[in-house]
């Protein structure tokens, strides 16, 4: 379990992580989430002793990380998959880390074959693309066989077959009883794959929460509708007392009547209804609400491109 008390860490004036109480927990997949400069990276580097902390603690079952005789053995870890020799195969990368860590040679040829690299072990890993290195971290986080796991951004660069690799390692692993961190700005890949999630932003914790109540706390269902006369309708919903938005197709965004009062009342004005459908809320709209304020980088809506020859 990794457990963090009043995390902080100060670059000089700029304050990157304030004050973070959460634990990670064993069995289940946590979902690191914030936007760019939240503090997600340095927390982790944190966890793993790279940085220290200008007030608090974070522990590694119960103790710190740093120091760590067989490290790989306790934690493992994906940072960043191009942070290897570029001269060194794949093998070697490995066995450099299996031999500092005092790892079987044997386990180097396991987890190229789990990660899907034996074919290309004695590559060069210079030239790896972004998802073989992805792949090849991957392997160098499993090789001490640790119960804790951490993987910053670990989809990046693969492809769907491979995203779906990562997504069903992950949950297996945790099934096995480990505790797996993982950090990304893929919401659709952590409502598939996470079971609790800790949301950051500016430093500071803003969610530490099962993932299917954080959807139910923070975001509003809505009913999509399509009518023949969607302008009308829209008018007499909105007596009704719906909010209601027309997109561009013509659909009804309808929030404030559930799908039962909105087919009352397009029968009560003879409407005919195309479609009546029930939205489920996503862990994408929920994110958006709960960090809208805590978002450091954020650019200007785009212009179209025919407002942008104008």
């Amino acid at each position: 379990m990794i457990e963090a008390h009043g995390l902080t860490k100060v670059y000089g004036d700029t304050t990157a992580v304030d004050g973070l109480d959460f634990q990670v927990k064993p069995g289940h997949v946590t979902g690191f989430l914030g936007p760019n400069g939240a503090g997600k990276s340095t927390t982790m580097r944190m966890i793993l002793g790279l940085d220290l902390p200008t007030a608090g603690a974070v522990t590694v079952n119960g103790q710190r990380y740093q120091g760590k005789v067989w490290p790989l053995r306790e934690v493992g870890a994906l940072l960043d998959a191009r942070a290897v020799h570029p001269g060194r195969s794949a093998y070697n990368h490995l066995h450099s880390l299996a031999a500092a860590n005092g790892i079987a040679r044997a386990r180097v040829d396991a987890v190229l074959d789990e990660v899907g690299l034996t074919s290309v072990a004695g590559k060069r890993v210079g030239g790896f693309s972004l998802g073989m290195s992805q792949r090849l971290g991957i392997a160098g986080a499993l090789l001490g066989d640790p119960a804790i796991l951490m993987f910053d951004e670990p989809v990046n660069g693969l492809d769907p077959d491979g995203i779906l690799w990562i997504r069903t390692l992950m949950r297996a692993l945790a099934a096995e009883g480990r505790t797996v961190l993982v950090s990304s700005h893929l919401m659709s890949e952590m409502a598939l794959t996470a079971d609790h999630l800790l949301i950051i932003g500016r430093g500071r914790l803003l969610a530490d929460t099962p993932l299917g109540e954080l959807i139910a706390r923070h975001s509003a269902e809505r009913v999509d509708v399509r009518a023949a006369d969607g302008p009308r309708l829209a008018g007499d919903l909105r007596d009704a007392g719906a909010e209601v938005t027309v997109e561009p197709d013509g659909t009804l965004r309808v929030t404030g009547l559930g799908s039962a009062r909105i087919g009352e009342v397009a029968a009560a004005h003879r409407h005919v209804l195309h479609q009546l459908r029930d939205v489920t809320a996503s862990l994408e709209e929920a994110y958006f609400r709960l960090t809208d304020e805590s978002v450091t980088y954020r650019a200007p809506a785009p212009e179209s491109v025919v407002g942008a020859r104008a």
